[in-house]
Order: structure tokens, then sequence, then C-alpha cells
């Protein structure tokens, strides 16, 4: 039998649906916790960034129309098929991460379990967060919520599945779409992540991965007019995150910022869901 060709897996950016390699053709060396070369990774451009602003506006009408409960059914599979990537996200977090098998296994275990959490909550959501108001006159009233828009989101640096998970599954479960700025440091989790998403029932467009630098992409998606919101949790240093608070500013995004480490192991709440949410108020005259 002769020796068999090392295929080696090519790492892509995940805009729209497809693996486009950068724009720029730039690349950069992916490393395990011990500093031996993992991949080549792509390094997102500006306009990478501005094709995946342009793709996820153009999945948010669909995205944002379907049912909750259908919603609920799309992230519930992906979940499934993240579930039979198992063994490949626990060695993948295992080198990424420097953690030990058992450690790494819980960490895979809980990013599966969270999402199927939350995709409970997709036809759940409503009743939590909307009301019937009382008010003076021959009206109903009714507060309901509603998708904020194109999410960005620098993704954490340390934990590249649970982390990743954490803030891409409560911002999409409503009805937003998604860019994301994987880790830099360990950034193949995320795209296997990407390969799930892409083979699964989530429409293209409504996730898209980018592979880089926040440093360099994140003013680029803070600044973008298209982006309504934008969560900081990658921009571990103070002065970018203040940076990229600033940038939002200029079409007053939602940002969501955070001080301290995250532990990503913990309950996560509803506030992540709620923080992606506009409340819309309706007027309707009673026997009409």
């Amino acid at each position: 039998m002769t020796d068999r060709v090392d295929v080696r897996k090519t790492y892509k950016l995940f805009v729209g649906g497809a693996f486009p390699r950068s724009e720029s053709g730039r690349t950069y060396q992916a490393l395990d916790s011990k500093g031996c070369f993992v991949a080549n990774m792509a390094r997102a451009s500006r306009k990478d960034a501005r094709d995946a602003v342009v793709a996820a506006r153009k999945a948010f009408a669909g995205w944002s129309a379907r049912t909750p409960y259908n919603r609920g059914q799309i992230l519930y599979r992906v979940a499934e098929m993240i579930e039979g990537r198992r063994e490949q996200f626990v060695s993948e977090v295992a080198a990424g991460e420097g953690l030990s098998r058992s450690r790494a296994t819980t960490a895979v275990d809980v990013a599966i379990d969270r999402w199927v959490w939350y995709a409970g909550w997709a036809d759940k959501l409503a009743q939590v967060t909307g009301s019937a108001n009382a008010v003076s006159g021959p009206y109903f009233n009714f507060s309901l919520p509603e998708p904020t828009g194109v999410v960005a989101v620098l993704a954490p640096q340390r934990s590249s599945l649970l982390g990743l998970v954490s803030v891409l599954a409560p911002a999409i479960v409503s009805g937003n779409t998604v860019v994301a700025v994987s880790s830099h440091a360990r950034p193949v989790p995320s795209v296997t992540l990407s390969e799930v998403l892409a083979t699964s029932d989530l429409p293209a467009g409504v996730v898209n991965v980018l592979t880089g630098d926040a440093a360099e992409v994140g003013p680029w998606l803070a600044s973008h007019q298209d982006v309504n919101a934008i969560d900081l949790v990658g921009a571990d240093e103070p002065e970018l995150a203040l940076a990229l608070e600033v940038a939002a500013a200029g079409n007053l995004k939602r940002v969501l910022r955070h001080t301290g480490n995250v532990d990503w192991m913990r309950d996560p709440g509803i506030s992540r869901m709620t923080a992606y949410l506009e409340t819309k108020s309706v007027w309707h005259p009673i026997g009409i």
C-alpha cells in the first residue's frame, strides 16, 4: 500500500454562506497553546468586513420574518450538528486553549447545551419581554420585541468555542444577523463552527465569521453605518474598547461593553438576548 498524500485543510472566511479567501490575500499563522504551527488563517481586510455586513443586511429581512418557532428549530438543528462533530471540537479546543482532554470536553458539552438552551428561548422571548399595556381609552396597546438588525461581535479571545457560541446564539435567536470576528489566537474552532452553520438549515448571511485581528477589523465595523449594534467582549485592551465605543457613536449603535473577565461556564441569563431587541408599541382601536 502506497503512502497517502497529506491533505491539509484550508481555513477561510465565512461570508454569505460561502468560504472565500481574504480579498487582500493575507494570512497569519495560528499556533497551538505550545507555540506550534497549526494553520495559516485568512486575515480579514476592510473589504471582507464590508462584504460581511452586506451579506448580513441582505439576510436580515428573511431571518427576522421567520416565526420564532422556526428559528428555534433551525438553532436546534445546529446544536445537533455540533454534537455530531463533538470529538473534533474537543481536540481543537484542547490544542488551542491548552486544556486537558476532560476540561475541553466539558467546555464543548457546555457549548452544545448552551446552543440548545438559546434555541428553546426562540418562541418564549416575546412572552417574557413583551406585554399588553393598560391604557386610558378604547384601545388595545401591545409592546412587542423586534430585532435590532445587524450586530457586529468581537468574539472572546480566550474561550474559542464556548465564548463564541455564548455571543452568537443570543444575537440570532431573536432575528438579528451577525458579523463575528473570531479569536485571533485561537481561530480554528470558529472555522469549524462556520462549517457546521454552512451545512445546517441556517440561511446564508445570518452568521458571518471573519478571522483576523479585532484591533484591525473592529474599527471598520464600529464605524460602519449599516451596523446597528456591536459587542466589544473580545476587545481586551481598554484603549481599543474605548476607541470602538467612540466610533460606534457615529450612527448611535447599541454598544455592549464588558469589564473584567467573563466566566463563560456560568448560567448566561437572558441579558444578551434582550440587549439586541427594540420594543415596538402598537395601538389598535377596540372593535375594528
